[in-house]
């Protein structure tokens, strides 16, 4: 019964989710994904278009933004922390096929991404992924192997490129109340 019900949440999700999520209200896309997610923290902002697929297994930390076009796969568990920034156009896998499986199987594994994390725009974060606080992901890098804290990684496949020197004071409350 249990996996019945979570079939009809997720067909009802999939289902009015393009519509919702495209909405140009930030308030109503707000209400309506933590209808769905396992949470959704204060003032965390997203963006239209977001792509969200298994929003149970999603966990979005407080003052966080989420910009438009960003694909949140949350099929083998995606955790957000606070105060993370993710810019438009980033994909972040926790799926994917196992290119050694004679069927092309399927293999799940969760993404970490902690708190004051910044993802620059068209970045690519692979499933069995830690992001440690702070860390900040360039343009366009492609992410298959653990970031550590307060460092900058960038490239195909990422790689470390400098240290991050912040005090990680901030608190964002992007507030956008329409967008177009």
């Amino acid at each position: 019964m249990k996996h019945l019900l979570h079939t009809i949440i997720n067909v009802i999700f999939n289902l009015t989710s393009p519509f919702f999520l495209w909405l140009p209200f930030a308030d109503i896309r707000r209400w309506y994904l933590r209808l769905f997610v396992k949470s959704l923290g204060k003032k965390t902002y997203i963006g239209r278009n977001v792509d969200v697929k298994e929003p149970s297994n999603i966990s979005i930390g407080h003052h966080s933004v989420i910009n438009k076009n960003v694909v949140l796969n949350g099929r083998g568990g995606l955790v957000i922390g606070n105060n993370v920034d993710i810019a438009q156009d980033v994909f972040i896998f926790t799926e994917q096929h196992d290119q050694n499986d004679d069927m092309h199987a399927l293999v799940k594994k969760s993404v970490h991404i902690d708190d004051y994390v910044w993802i620059a725009s068209r970045a690519t974060i692979l499933p069995g992924t830690n992001i440690g606080r702070g860390a900040v992901v360039a343009c366009g890098s492609v992410v298959t192997k653990d970031v550590v804290p307060m460092t900058v990684v960038g490239g195909v496949p990422a790689k470390y490129m400098s240290d991050r020197k912040s005090g990680l004071k901030y608190s964002f409350n992007y507030r956008e109340k329409y967008s177009f």
